[in-house]
């Protein structure tokens, strides 16, 4: 329980390292992503994607493959609204509002990782319907 409280607070507060650079270059490589799923660009995408994600999934298709069956909502949104970022130890969260193809709002959190070459890297997606009103 007492975890569940120290991630709530961690979400709950507003991040104060990252300069508006880092928050325009995590919503650039959000952005990037989200701009390859819409050209069904395999290779693109995943090279958006963390160490992690690479070995996690080990190829460009089937990384793709997952996130059509899975993720629709990022894979065609209708819109995407950023919200804001939060450091998580290593990671900084970003929310992401999106609207899915099903006219549905979900909130997209991206755990972004600073990668060796000082970009950033998306390391994970969770996704959950949203009670707001989609567009």
């Amino acid at each position: 329980m007492l975890r569940w409280v120290a991630l709530l607070l961690c979400l709950a507060a507003p991040a104060r390292a990252q300069t508006p650079a880092d928050r325009q270059a995590i919503q650039g490589t959000i952005a990037g992503q989200i701009e390859a799923f819409r050209h069904d660009d395999a290779q693109t995408a995943f090279g958006f994607a963390a160490p992690a994600v690479h070995d996690k999934f080990g190829t460009a298709e089937i990384f793709m493959d997952i996130v059509r069956r899975a993720y629709q909502p990022v894979y065609r949104p209708r819109s995407v609204v950023y919200g804001s970022t939060t450091e998580l130890g290593d990671h900084v969260l970003q929310r992401v509002e999106v609207v899915g193809p099903d006219g549905r709002a979900y909130q997209a959190l991206y755990y972004m990782l600073r990668g060796t070459d000082g970009a950033w890297r998306i390391d994970a997606c969770e996704l959950t319907e949203s009670l707001a009103v989609g567009a």
